[in-house]
């Protein structure tokens, strides 16, 4: 039998029970980052964002400034 929401009983959870259990869900995935798998595509991009990071150290921005451009964005929405 394929699991799935509705033979699990899920689909008739709450909304807000759902999004809590996807949460769970996703942290539990996240807690095993050895066991996910990644596509020969996406590990070739990892390598040259890598390489292009150590060619280029000094090409960063800083966290602080991506939160406020980030905030200024979600500002202007208001």
């Amino acid at each position: 039998m394929t699991v799935s929401a509705k033979s699990l009983g899920i689909d008739s959870l709450p909304i807000a029970e759902r999004m809590a259990l996807v949460y769970e869900i996703w942290a539990s995935i996240a807690s095993e980052p050895e066991k996910i798998p990644m596509s020969e595509a996406q590990r070739t991009e990892l390598l040259m964002r890598d390489a292009d990071d150590d060619a280029n150290p000094n090409d960063v921005v800083a966290a602080k400034d991506v939160f406020a451009q980030a905030r200024a964005r979600l500002a202007k929405q208001r």
